[in-house]
């Protein structure tokens, strides 16, 4: 190849799929009916046809499907109002019940009340909404037009952005390299991080290095904390530990235990004068804040006393220097830096880009606030005695001279406020102590008066001071009224916190001062009621070192939780000394004052560092007319710009440069470069350009409004040439590439962006023009495009009877079922089984309970007899008359008597007949009953009023009978008995049920018992003399599947009546009694059926209680959990609401696991979109159609007009009121499929197989990504990469050693286990091992899977919205962080990103001392120390996000590691989490920080403003894709920030986001300011109507 030819590129197909070697298709040695079984009941689709499907607005589902038609004019618009009204109207509406006829002549029945819902009337919109509509509708529509004409630029200034990122990714990297060679002190961003990487470098060379039997040699960290960064065992050791009384033994130990030892500089200068260690074991020396290294500095020492002093060729540890600046002093800054080159034996490394200045700060600015001259220093009344009683005590020095000089730097009520607390109770202890002490320590003992003087002079001081009267601080708002008591230095500090903290806030400030006592004495100043304010909450920050007289003991655990105080906001205010300008970790803040001036550059530097929050102040506080404070701050100004100069002189090789100066020039030194031409159009790819090529590519991804993307370059030196690679962002489908060899960086620079575009190229995501494909094809991927319409609803057939129940097949052979009552005696009449005789067997269905009222219920068992009935055609008669008997007398349904049409029987069965599935059937049937009904229906069926036995009978043959009014089908009566006392033509007794309808005649008993109409009652007479007997009037009503009691009104069922125009059933009271129930029963049974028969379509062996739960959708509204139902089906049972939420989890993690199978070179993004085309609610929504789903799905309760058998031909009666179809959203039809794959996965919990569920998915996506049939298939897909199989290293042994001891899981592959813990950041080329993105993308739906099993189990009676509440709490952030840290897993975590690291720290000390307060709680209540709080996490603030991401990469590493057995993942919950979990109350109210939320808080509480808004619009796409949604949040009539996306909700989410962003840190008198804002307050509150608190939510 030439330099001037082109690169030929061979470009393969898109990316093939990996097959699945499963039995799929039948084979010959295959029966038919288990190919079938095998076969999914959908063609699986290719994702072409997949991504084609869901592009589509519906699915066409095979088969026709009744939908209700709309019709639109296109030129006409609708009417909003005349909609609204429209929609109104329907909300009382029953779907699918059409309106009752007008009943016949000859037969009545009853009418059941519907509920009509009152329409609501719609909210009137104030004229502040008109207004603030308005304007947010221009603003909106000018940025829609700004969009459509808006294209993507091709400027070189994209390239010139990603510098800043490249130059801290290059003071990363290089220094890595150079480390190697010569000694670095780099500056600026990320030293830390750099120590870190540099420390786990060294450490794998040293544990290799001890593999192979060399000596041991250990690394020193001097002044830092690191223990949150490092899996490698190490120590930290300072003053205070009584290092002094340490041994040669006691260090040996800890020099042999550890790899690195944290310690004070003075620390480890003694171990070297003691000779407890030398020069040649130490491998590393860490030098932080190395400014220090000069004079007699211990750091000076270390080098010129050991490091210098080290014999010739001996072996010498490698030095690393960290700091801000090698200035620390009113030197010569050339002259300083050369000074500390030559001390340290290194070279200064450093950034010459100004741009890195932006990288770090966040919008500062710097403000000068002068106060007047101070006075002159002089004595206060209390002063004056403090110098007659402690003038001569050597330990009062300190104190009497702050005490005077305060009187000019800050009043004489702080002056004296340092006797308050030198001599409290607390003091004097240690005062007369050291008192003693400097006694005894002299080397001629003065007389013991002079001690006994001593002693009695502090008695008095501390007298004088308890009698001392101390006045309040003289202050007024007014500064021009002068004070009496402070300076003016204190009053212009007052007045800007005042204002500062005016009002609840979120900001933070710093106040630097010299001394500590000045802290402690602001401290006190800042606590008087008439200084501070309500919102104020002070602290102080100050060193550990032994103090003087008043200082009170401040250890390191004080400092660290003085420092989460003020990052949680408990404290707001820190009063701190230098200790805050460098060494601990402050948290950013947006308020530094320098109250008592710097001395030095570096001083100056590293405190305005603290102030890195957005909107941040620094405020320089000067004396006026003081000439040294004015040249002290040009003098720093000066300085910096001198050191700015001095870094950017520096030479080449030591520049951490970005930028592509004379970028041509480097590359025409380069020969033979290659270069890519494409053929089909000619575009070309070359070094120089492969740059801007990729940064647009990168920019062109998915990403937040306020979010910039750049591709990250990381350069090393390997055999004198540089390597750079080339890492995208986690938005990107690759994640970049490794250039060749190059002689200078950035032409490696170009060789990784030109090898990363070719593989863009050859994936296709660069199209023929070498432009970014996103742009056309995200929609296709967009979530928004992928969701359905819960509240969109199409009219879909219904299913109402089982396919088995299908009449016309023989009779020869019945199958015989036994309903019984469990509780019989809870219906208060006697009863007896009925037998259910059907011509196909009926599967073993759940017993259900039926609820009689007034609290009785029982459950009913459905129990199938295994062996068949033999019958013949004349007992077929018998079954045959004795159901249609029924269905005639207690149903007044009158049918054609044609066994073939009849899809079961119904038979008695005897009273004490003892029953199970192994039972003879003829044994069960009471024949004899049969007979009669036969005999009965044969004889008397067509002229029942010709029966007149009864006229012969005795009383007793009449209690309890079963009476039925052959004219009217709504009467039925039982008879209690005869009642002598009254006659046929007396009329009826008081409280006589009434009766109904135009027939009713109440003249007498007689014709209040005869139902026929006037003409027909005219042709008939009827015996004035016959008996009157009482009976009871039977209420149908009920829904006996439903437990509601609705009001019932007190309407009397006492009736007198005469038997002649009614008919005595032959059916026995208790076959009748029990018949009543059989509606019921019958309706539960089909609905199990019909539900079974949706789990057969999907070859799934699933429980009839499961599948009907899994298709019960009992509402408009069942996905709206904790809302009102809307069309409430009663009586229903469970919906499908938590079976959706169990399978919904399983869905995610099934299709997670045979993603990561199929597709091994795949990145997290691709396996996200991949994912979501297969579980999104369009595809499944869209799969059911076409399996006719909608057809299975519950949403009717049991109606008493619609359980009627059908086919039969009705005769006398009304006819059955049946609805065919429902109306159903779409989400509702996906809801329903992730429903059945729960119920799959149930079905089979005892056994813990997962088979089952693993086919739901596969017959429910339909897709060729998800083919398994089986759990074991999922391993079969997997090959393992060579990565895993490679050999390890020492280092990746080791951390195999160390996880096991955390977990007790042995890793066959250590490899694998290291990509888990490789943060995307980190350089591929240092290990050559993946990152974690594509085990956490497994991890976490496994985790998921196991915490909402757990919660399923557990919780049975809680619904899926307290469920999804409290798995949030389970899998959120901010517990996997704090789980890691407790497992210390972020010890092991390698990454190359300085903000990452820096976070990681602060939340590792936060977390640690939250949980240490918890165990000392629990030791304080008496319980064991590890018995504490378990939701101790919930307080700490979000870890970053790279912890919890790798405990779930541990947990896909542990599952693919075990050849994914699933339970390993089971056992990890119970060890490591469940214990947290066990008591959930405690969760209750654990919610996600909602932005919104924060926004309203900040505005209206911090801020006192109500005029805002946050209002959506939706604006059109120019693709013609679903249109987006922008919400803009308005303050005063502006606009603060916008925000768009697919979802009004997300809209207002991201809009509140960035008004937050903009806003917080902003003083309220400038935000007043800024937006006019004049809103009333209140002592009790705000002044305002309730229009006015119309904001908006995020719903």
């Amino acid at each position: 190849m030439t330099g001037s030819s082109p690169l030929k590129l061979s470009l393969p197909p898109p990316e093939q799929y990996k097959t699945l070697s499963l039995p799929l298709a039948t084979s010959p040695t295959m029966s038919p009916k288990a190919a079938e079984a095998v076969r999914p009941t959908l063609v699986p689709r290719t994702e072409k046809e997949m991504v084609s499907d869901l592009k589509r607005s519906r699915f066409s589902p095979s088969g026709p499907v009744k939908r209700r038609q709309t019709s639109i004019s296109p030129d006409v618009p609708p009417d909003p109002v005349k909609i609204w009204v429209e929609q109104e109207s329907k909300k009382g509406e029953v779907p699918g019940i059409p309106i009752s006829e007008a009943d016949s002549e000859e037969y009545d029945d009853e009418d059941e009340d519907e509920d009509v819902l009152p329409a609501t009337i719609p909210r009137k919109i104030s004229e502040r909404k008109r207004r603030m509509n308005a304007i947010a509708d221009k603003y909106i529509q000018d940025i829609a037009q700004k969009l459509l004409k808006d294209d993507i630029k091709h400027n070189r200034h994209i390239i010139e952005d990603q510098s800043a990122r490249y130059i801290v990714n290059q003071a990363e990297s290089k220094l890595m390299c150079r480390v190697e060679q010569k000694h670095a002190d780099p500056s600026g961003s990320g030293k830390t991080l750099i120590a870190v990487l540099l420390l786990r470098h060294i450490f794998a060379q040293e544990l290799e290095a001890r593999a192979s039997g060399d000596t041991k040699r250990i690394s020193f960290f001097l002044h830092a904390v690191l223990k949150a960064n490092l899996d490698q065992p190490m120590d930290m050791f300072c003053g205070d530990m009584n290092t002094d009384g340490f041994n040669r033994n006691t260090w040996e130990k800890h020099f042999n235990k550890n790899m690195v030892v944290v310690c004070t500089a003075e620390v480890l200068r003694q171990c070297l004068h003691k000779a407890y260690i030398s020069m040649d074991r130490i491998n590393l020396l860490i030098f932080d804040e190395a400014h220090h290294a000069k004079k007699g500095h211990p750091y000076a020492s270390i080098i010129k006393d050991f490091y210098l002093q080290a014999k010739e060729g001996s072996i010498l540890p490698k030095i690393f220097g960290m700091t801000a600046s090698p200035v620390d002093a009113k030197v010569d800054v050339k002259k300083a830096a050369t000074e500390l080159e030559t001390l340290l034996n290194c070279e200064i490394a450093t950034t010459s880009d100004a741009s890195l200045h932006a990288f770090k700060d966040s919008g500062l600015e710097e403000k000068m606030a002068r106060y007047d001259t101070l006075g002159p220093v002089f004595e206060t009344p209390l002063l004056r005695k403090m110098m007659e009683k402690l003038k001569a005590n050597k330990v009062f020095k300190k104190p009497l001279t702050f005490a005077r000089d305060a009187t000019k730097e800050l009043g004489s009520w702080c002056a004296d406020q340092v006797w308050s607390f030198c001599l409290n109770d607390e003091e004097m202890k240690k005062l007369q102590a050291s008192t003693e002490r400097q006694y005894h320590v002299k080397k001629v003992a003065p007389p013991m008066e002079l001690l006994e003087k001593s002693r009695v002079q502090l008695a008095e001081a501390e007298a004088v001071v308890k009698g001392h009267t101390f006045e309040l601080p003289d202050y007024h708002d007014q500064l021009s009224v002068a004070t009496t008591n402070l300076s003016s230095k204190a009053v212009m500090l007052i007045s800007i916190l005042k204002e500062r903290f005016e009002r609840p806030t979120d900001d933070k400030c710093i106040v630097f001062v010299q001394k500590r006592y000045t802290a402690r004495a602001l401290a006190i100043l800042f606590s008087q009621p008439n200084i501070g304010t309500p919102h104020l909450k002070v602290g102080r920050l100050v060193g550990t070192r032994k103090g003087d007289a008043g200082d009170s003991n401040t250890s390191f655990r004080d400092q660290v939780i003085t420092m989460m105080n003020f990052r949680k906001g408990i404290i707001n205010c820190l009063f701190a000394t230098s200790v805050a300008e460098e060494g601990l970790d402050i948290p950013d803040c947006n308020l530094v004052i320098r109250f008592d001036l710097y001395t030095t550059l570096i001083q100056y530097i590293q405190s305005r560092g603290r102030a890195r929050h957005a909107n941040s102040r620094y405020i320089h506080m000067f004396e006026d007319r003081n000439m040294e404070h004015t040249q002290m701050i040009k003098d720093v100004k000066r300085n910096e710009a001198v050191l700015k100069t001095f870094c950017e002189a520096l030479p080449a090789d030591r520049l951490l440069d970005g930028k592509a100066v004379e970028l041509e020039k480097l590359l025409s030194k380069e020969n033979k470069l290659p270069f890519y031409k494409v053929p089909e159009t000619g575009a070309k790819l070359t070094y120089q350009i492969s740059l801007l090529y990729l940064a647009n590519f990168v920019s062109s991804l998915p990403h937040g409004a306020n979010l910039m993307l750049n591709p990250e370059y990381v350069i090393t030196v390997q055999n004198k040439q540089f390597i750079c690679e080339v890492i995208l962002p986690e938005e990107s489908p690759i994640r970049g590439a490794i250039g060749r060899p190059c002689s200078t960086k950035q032409v490696a620079k170009c060789s990784a962006a030109f090898e990363t575009c070719l593989l863009l190229r050859r994936g296709k995501y660069l199209d023929e023009y070498l432009s970014p494909i996103f742009t056309k094809q995200l929609p296709v991927m967009r979530n928004a495009l992928l969701a359905v319409d819960s509240k969109k609803r199409e009219k879909y057939d219904m299913r109402t009877k089982p396919e088995c129940w299908a009449a016309g097949s023989s009779t020869e052979e019945l199958f015989v079922m036994v309903l019984s009552l469990d509780c019989p005696e809870s219906l208060d009449r006697a009863s007896q089984p009925l037998a259910l005789l059907t011509r196909s067997a009926v599967p073993q269905l759940p017993s259900f309970v039926l609820h009689f009222g007034g609290g009785k219920n029982s459950p009913v068992h459905c129990t199938p007899v295994s062996l068949s009935l033999k019958v013949e055609p004349s007992i077929v008669q018998q079954l045959n008359n004795f159901t249609l008997c029924i269905f005639d007398d207690v149903f007044s349904k009158e049918y054609e008597p044609d066994p073939s049409k009849m899809p079961y029987f119904l038979a008695p069965v005897k009273a004490q007949a003892k029953f199970d599935t192994s039972a003879d059937p003829s044994d069960i049937i009471a024949w004899d009953i049969l007979k009669s009904i036969d005999d009965y229906q044969t004889t008397w069926k067509e002229i029942p009023w010709e029966v007149m036995t009864w006229k012969t009978q005795l009383a007793e043959f009449f209690e309890g009978k079963y009476v039925v009014d052959p004219w009217d089908g709504s009467r039925k009566l039982w008879i209690v008995g005869p009642a002598p006392q009254y006659k046929p033509l007396d009329p009826p007794p008081e409280n006589t049920a009434p009766r109904k309808g135009t027939r009713r005649n109440n003249s007498n008993i007689l014709e209040y018992s005869c139902s026929l109409w006037a003409k027909s009652r005219e042709r008939r007479t009827f015996d004035e003399n016959q008996r009157v007997y009482e009976a009871q009037l039977i209420s149908l009503n009920r829904n006996m599947l439903d437990d509601f009691e609705a009001p019932q009104e007190d309407i009397p069922t006492k009736c007198f009546v005469i038997l002649e125009p009614l008919k005595i059933s032959p059916l026995p009271s208790t076959v009748v009694a029990m018949a009543y129930l059989f509606p019921a029963i019958i309706h539960r049974i089909e609905s199990y059926l019909i539900a079974l028969e949706a789990t057969h379509l999907l070859h799934l062996d699933i429980r009839p209680d499961l599948a009907l739960e899994a298709v019960t959708k009992d509402s408009d509204n069942s996905d709206d959990h904790g809302a009102e139902k809307i069309n409430f089906q009663r009586g229903m049972g469970n919906n499908y609401e938590r079976l959706e939420f169990l399978g919904d989890c399983f869905l995610k993690m099934a299709t997670s696991i045979s993603l990561y199978g199929i597709f091994p070179d795949k990145d997290e993004f691709s396996y996200h979109v991949e994912r979501m085309m297969m579980i999104c609610n369009k595809n499944l929504c869209g799969n059911a159609l076409n399996l006719r789903v909608f057809e299975y799905i519950r949403s009717q309760s049991f109606n008493r007009r619609a359980w009627y058998p059908e086919g039969l031909v009705l005769k006398k009666g009304k006819a059955a009121q049946v609805c065919k179809s429902h109306d159903l959203g779409d989400k509702p039809i996906a809801d329903v499929c992730e429903a059945m794959i729960g119920a799959a996965l149930l079905s089979s919990k005892e056994t813990g197989n997962m088979d089952n569920a693993v086919r739901a998915v596969t017959e429910l996506v339909s897709s060729e990504n998800h083919r398994a049939m089986t759990w074991s298939d999922y391993y079969l897909l997997y090959e393992k990469p060579k990565y895993q199989l490679a050999l390890p290293t020492a280092m990746q042994r080791d951390l195999a050693r160390q996880v096991e001891e955390v977990h007790p899981y042995h890793f066959r592959y250590p490899r694998l286990l290291r990509s888990a813990f490789v943060h995307p950041s980190y350089p591929f080329s240092y290990e050559h091992i993946p990152n974690y993105q594509r085990l956490e993308f497994l991890g976490d739906s496994l985790l998921d899977m196991a915490c909402i099993n757990f919660l399923y189990h557990n919780f049975p009676a809680y619904d899926p919205q307290w469920l999804t509440e409290h798995k949030m709490a389970m899998v959120s952030n901010q517990f996997l962080g704090a789980l890691c840290v407790k497992l210390g897993f972020h010890r092991h975590l390698l990454l190359f990103n300085a903000t990452y690291q820096k976070q990681i720290t602060d939340y590792v000390t936060d977390i640690t001392e939250a949980r240490n307060q918890a165990e000392e709680d629990a030791v304080r209540a008496g319980k064991p120390r590890e018995d504490y709080s378990p939701d101790y996490w919930i307080s700490v603030r979000q870890p970053p996000k790279c912890l919890p991401d790798i405990v779930e990469a541990y947990v896909g590493a542990v599952f693919v590691d075990s050849e994914y057995q699933y339970k390993e993942i089971e056992q990890f919950f119970d060890k490591h989490i469940k214990w947290y979990f066990t008591d959930m109350s405690i969760y209750d109210t654990f919610a996600n920080k909602h932005p919104t939320t924060f926004l309203t808080k900040f505005l209206q509480i911090n801020m006192g403003c109500m005029d805002w808004s946050v209002i959506p619009r939706e604006i059109p796409n120019i693709d013609g894709s679903k249109p987006q949604v922008m919400a803009v949040v308005m303050v005063h009539d502006q606009i603060v920030a916008n925000y768009k996306c697919e979802s009004s909700r997300y809209a207002k989410v991201g809009a509140a986001k960035k008004a937050l962003e903009f806003l917080k840190g902003l003083p309220l008198p400038e935000f007043r300011t800024k937006f006019g804002c004049h809103c009333r307050v209140s002592e009790e509150g705000f002044d305002v109507t309730e229009e006015e608190l119309d904001h908006g939510t995020a719903v």
